[in-house]
């Protein structure tokens, strides 16, 4: 962070809180992400090289926390819970919540527990400049932005007498004078196949008023887990909803369905450069070279 004198501490870090989709881990979501993280970081170096970021010379620093709800075999979608499947062999599957009905409206069971662990990192390893999830990963992600900005818990006290949920105790501190916020408001947000929270009134203080913090959508064209109109729901939650601000849109279709477009290079290109717009370095060239391609680093489904 910035020393006393104005001038920028020389190990300073864009750092970036990242969160992984319902059934994986945050290992795992690293292993899916690598190629994005090898383009941030070559997008983002240390100084002095080409195309850092002048307040952040210590380069990009991404970090993987797990979700704290451990799934049984029957929440993974597609394992054979009645087949030959072997129990014992199933992976290890967390979530941050767990959906609850049929139908909407949902109500999301476990959600403290999620946003709990959430807040343990932002306290321990930030603070944070950005927040990038996928999928459930990206619906926190959202949620995470909101709970951070100035006037949520407001927002969130005068919807709990139409039904509404606490503010989460998990995001207050207590200063010991008054009860703050655990971590500044985010920069920005990214959600990959993310969407908005279910419509049960449960949770609207997420989004009412909208989401300030400027976020960036990616949305799979053919993506078959979570529809559109549930990730335009994140997108119309936004103040800057389905627009552009300065050269970026805030909303990118990619021709595929439910996974993360990590080493194509229009759509690394669309994140770090609104990641520069959201630090307020959107004019500096990036000069880092074009990322190398391998067969190793190309887009998985997850």
């Amino acid at each position: 962070m910035a020393e006393s004198n104005g001038t920028i501490n020389a190990n300073r870090k864009l750092k970036i809180l990242m969160l992984h989709g319902f059934t994986q881990t945050g290992p795992l979501f690293e292993i899916k992400t690598k190629a994005l993280k090898k383009s941030l970081e070559k997008s983002f170096p240390a100084a002095p090289k080409p195309g850092h970021l002048k307040n952040y010379p210590g380069g990009v620093e991404l970090h993987y926390p797990t979700a704290p709800i451990r799934l049984d075999v029957a929440d993974i979608p597609g394992y054979d819970v009645d087949g030959n499947a072997n129990k014992a062999d199933a992976p290890e599957a967390y979530g941050w919540w767990r959906r609850n009905g049929d139908a909407e409206p949902f109500v999301y069971a476990g959600m403290e527990m999620g946003l709990a662990t959430i807040a343990e990192t932002l306290q321990q390893e930030g603070p944070f400049d950005g927040v990038l999830g996928f999928s459930q990963g990206g619906a926190a992600a959202g949620m995470v932005a909101a709970l951070l900005e100035e006037g949520r818990r407001e927002a969130f006290e005068a919807k709990q007498k139409s039904g509404g949920i606490r503010y989460p105790d998990s995001f207050i501190r207590d200063s010991g004078f008054i009860e703050e916020a655990i971590h500044p408001p985010l920069k920005f947000a990214v959600s990959y196949s993310g969407f908005g929270a279910s419509t049960n009134a449960l949770y609207h203080a997420f989004y009412e008023p909208k989401i300030r913090t400027p976020m960036l959508h990616f949305l799979g064209s053919i993506d078959t887990v979570v529809s559109e109109e549930r990730s335009l729901r994140l997108v119309d939650a936004c103040v800057e909803g389905r627009g552009k601000n300065g050269g970026v849109q805030r909303v990118v279709y990619h021709p595929g369905g439910h996974f993360l477009p990590s080493s194509q290079k229009q759509y690394v290109a669309a994140l770090v450069g609104f990641i520069r717009e959201a630090v307020g370095e959107s004019e500096q060239a990036s000069g880092n070279g074009k990322a190398e391609e391998r067969a190793e680093d190309m887009d998985v489904p997850f």
